[in-house]
């Protein structure tokens, strides 16, 4: 079975409970301290992975203490639920640790905006080699204003379709390449007493997927560009208008089936209708192919489940290649660390260094880094890590989803009006007057 790491989304189900007394105890892991030989200085690295990601953390940052005389890293690990908050009162106490896990966006941002987060962007520039080993659309959700304040260090989570071999193939079907093309796929599936796409609206978030990419297919990125500028009725570009009315075409059309209000994909049970051939789509992660691997492994052995990017929208002036979902996660360094160059040598020299990404490939995850083909050509389902690769490698736009884009007021004002709108209770143009309530908050 394949140990699913944590992503973006399991965290955003989760709220801390701990109290401010037990967010505020135990080290904080200032650096500058002195660990591992006398002469070294100590870094602290925060992260939420668990399993085999987690072992794979400690290997390489061991390595990395072993050729590194003068720095000590030490990494401790914590349960996603009270991470956020734990961080945020480190952040307000000016005791963060010397590098922190992250996943860009709004929170990122609220950091950099006051002052607590390291600009890595001269570091960068003065070692081009390790700039360009990324790819440049891995990079967008930790850029802001051209500057740079998070490197990557795990995989790239796109979102993309999902579908099931056995039921294309028994109808004949074929991949959209556009909108008109995946409307006339619904009817047909619906015709033959399938439902079409597999949707998991008890979760909420996953409308978002539809959203992000109708609005970047029609109107581009400078759509979104406008809201996370704060600009007056941002909400109410055309092209947002236009894609909630597709959104709603195609819940009428039954695309969803009449139930999909009730179905969870935090559950299982949306991803559960595509390997089970209830549904012949899916539009989800890219992680989601970890969770059929570990709920129906020979759904996957047997070659049954197939993939395709999300299609071109006729007419619309946003360029097809573009990605929305989880670009990656990031480290980030702390301001007010007493170590910074050395936490910038831990980034350098053990953050998706070649053994990380080797061990990474070999988890099913695919690294945002150049030059990889090769490797993730020799790896267990080469044909579905190089699809995802050479999406990301095209990719003029990666644009990280909208609820961790978003601060958290407006981000869940989304998530509810989203709820709204595909179950038509809302217009598309309420959802737009309800979410430019919501600019600059």
């Amino acid at each position: 079975m394949q140990q699913r790491r944590l992503s973006r989304r399991d965290f955003l189900q989760t709220t801390g409970a701990a109290s401010l007394a037990a967010l505020l105890s135990g080290c904080f892991g200032v650096g500058g301290q002195s660990g591992g030989s006398s002469n070294s200085q100590s870094i602290v690295v925060w992260d939420i992975s668990n399993g085999n990601d987690q072992k794979l953390i400690q290997d390489i940052t061991a390595r990395f203490n072993q050729t590194h005389s003068s720095i000590h890293a030490i990494v401790q690990f914590f349960q996603n639920d009270p991470y956020k908050q734990k961080l945020q009162v480190a952040m307000g106490a000016h005791q963060p640790p010397d590098i922190f896990f992250g996943w860009g966006g709004g929170i990122l941002k609220s950091y950099i905006d006051a002052g607590d987060v390291y600009d890595l962007t001269p570091d960068l520039n003065a070692d081009p080699a390790w700039r360009d080993r990324f790819l440049p659309s891995s990079l967008g959700a930790a850029t802001f204003n051209n500057h740079i304040y998070g490197i990557p260090n795990d995989g790239v989570q796109p979102v993309v379709f999902l579908y099931n071999k056995d039921i294309f193939a028994k109808y004949k079907l074929s991949l959209p390449q556009t909108w008109g093309d995946l409307l006339n796929l619904v009817k047909t599936v619906k015709q033959q007493g399938l439902q079409p796409i597999a949707l998991g609206g008890a979760s909420k978030w996953t409308y978002l997927m539809y959203e992000m990419y109708l609005v970047d297919r029609l109107g581009g990125p400078q759509v979104f560009d406008a809201i996370m500028a704060n600009q007056p009725n941002a909400w109410s570009n055309p092209a947002i208008i236009k894609a909630n009315t597709m959104i709603q075409d195609l819940v009428a059309a039954g695309a969803f089936g009449s139930g999909f209000a009730s179905v969870s994909y935090d559950t299982g049970q949306a991803s559960a209708l595509l390997y089970t051939g209830k549904a012949a789509m899916h539009l989800m992660g890219t992680w989601d192919f970890g969770t059929i691997t570990n709920d129906d492994p020979a759904f996957i052995q047997q070659g049954k489940l197939g993939w395709f990017p999300f299609p071109a929208v006729e007419g619309g002036v946003g360029d097809p290649s573009n990605l929305t979902g989880v670009p990656c996660n990031y480290y980030s360094v702390a301001k007010t660390s007493k170590a910074i160059q050395a936490c910038v040598t831990y980034l350098k020299d053990a953050v998706l260094n070649d053994e990380a990404v080797d061990r990474r490939i070999a988890l099913g995850e695919i690294p945002p880094v150049k030059g990889i083909e090769n490797k993730l050509s020799n790896a267990p389902h080469s044909d579905w890590l190089l699809f995802v690769y050479r999406l990301v490698q095209k990719a003029a736009h990666f644009q990280l989803a909208w609820d961790q884009a978003l601060p958290p007021q407006p981000a869940q004002a989304l998530l509810t009006n989203l709820d709204q709108l595909f179950l038509r209770q809302i217009s598309p143009q309420q959802f737009s007057t309800n979410m430019n309530q919501t600019i600059g908050t």
